[in-house]
């Protein structure tokens, strides 16, 4: 035979796509993963087509949104497009062109987190936004592209607890600097930078002092704040705080069990009529389960599913120690969103604020979670055979 079929992970590829790498392993050089690339589109489309279902209500009878039943949906179209640009750029780019630049991307998201501080916009008792958009969620994909190049390029540096301690240092100023405002994405964005480490770093003794001070952390931020304790006693008792803090958990209940198994149908939620306040938020896979049912809801959760598994299959198999920890970082970040955010609708975790990923509004998330994919996808197109 002239050419010997390889079917790798990413569709059909040859013999003459193989190369070989630095350390002498076989690499297969082919196209994108097209598994992944189909799943986001598709949550894309569902996030898009429930955006508009849980806020056409309350655009169309809002002043503050000129009573556009379209406002939230035209909103989050501008955004798809400018993350789906930016989606086909980075999976058509070698990754490695962008690791020169990781470090200035670091060091801006820094900076914005400070300016947040200072002059951000405060919603729901947190400043989050700066001028339009969320520097916390910039943070989380220039950490992972920063600590993922900083090892690749101080190779061994996690050898030793210096440099573990270095890289911790890494994680921990922009989780201090977001943990000023939002403890919630603080402790994503560390989970995210401490997952990160955990596969690279081969001595695990490392990790041992976590077990004591992450719970200690964890409890001092909750006392540290009053409203954080408000939120744990009605995650408690929700019906106990029903006009309060435990409204939004109560709603939440209602739509879920009113979905049963097929759901009301698209567009027939009853809770998005002013009981659910902005529905179409970190709170709207509670809208999906009453429009679309268990089944719907077990569909969307069977695609994350698959989108993590290929994730973790494209991080094991990538090129380089970089792209192993760019796509493992992502997948982590990704997966848990996806829990804290069911875990949140469902009750069976305090609120806490975190979008669901590809179906949440929000523009700064989905620029920035198709932007991740990008990565993603470009590092599936490198893969050792």
């Amino acid at each position: 035979m002239r050419e010997t079929a390889s079917y790798k992970n990413n569709g059909r590829r040859t013999e003459k796509n193989k190369k070989t790498n630095a350390g002498g392993s076989k690499l297969i050089i082919g196209s994108v993963d097209f598994i992944i690339l189909f799943v986001v589109l598709l949550l894309v489309i569902i996030g898009t087509i429930m955006i508009f279902s849980a806020s056409y209500y309350s655009a169309g009878n809002s002043e503050a949104f000129n009573n556009d039943i379209y406002y939230f949906l035209k909103r989050h179209l501008r955004c798809v497009f400018i993350g789906m640009i930016g989606l086909i750029v980075l999976s058509n780019i070698n990754y490695r062109f962008f690791m020169r630049f990781f470090r200035y991307t670091y060091i801006l998201s820094l900076v914005l987190l400070v300016l947040v501080i200072f002059f951000g916009t405060e919603v729901n008792g947190a400043k989050r936004w700066l001028w339009g958009f969320q520097p916390s969620e910039i943070a989380k994909l220039a950490l992972i592209l920063y600590l993922a190049a900083f090892v690749d390029e101080h190779k061994g540096i996690l050898n030793d607890k210096n440099g573990f301690i270095e890289c911790l240092g890494i994680i921990a100023v922009p989780t201090v600097l977001i943990g000023v405002e939002n403890m919630s994405t603080a402790v994503v964005i560390a989970a995210i930078g401490i997952g990160m480490l955990f596969i690279a770093t081969p001595n695990k003794k490392f990790f041992a002092p976590f077990f004591i001070l992450i719970p200690v952390a964890i409890v001092g931020g909750i006392f540290a704040a009053q409203f954080r304790m408000e939120r744990i006693l009605a995650w408690r008792n929700p019906f106990a705080y029903a006009q309060g803090k435990g409204f939004q958990a109560i709603q939440s209940f209602y739509a879920i069990a009113s979905g049963g198994f097929l759901g009301l149908g698209l567009g027939h939620s009853r809770q998005k009529l002013g009981y659910i306040p902005e529905a179409h938020n970190d709170i709207i896979f509670s809208i999906l389960c009453e429009e679309l049912g268990f089944f719907g809801a077990a569909i969307v959760i069977i695609l994350f599913m698959i989108l993590i598994w290929r994730g973790i299959r494209t991080a094991m198999c990538a090129d380089s120690e970089f792209g192993v920890l760019t796509a493992g970082g992502i997948i982590i970040m990704i997966g848990l969103q996806v829990i804290m955010n069911i875990a949140v609708v469902t009750n069976t975790m305090p609120n806490t604020g975190i979008p669901l990923p590809f179906i949440s509004y929000g523009g700064t998330s989905i620029i920035i979670m198709l932007l991740a994919m990008g990565f993603v996808l470009n590092i599936s197109k490198y893969q050792r055979a």
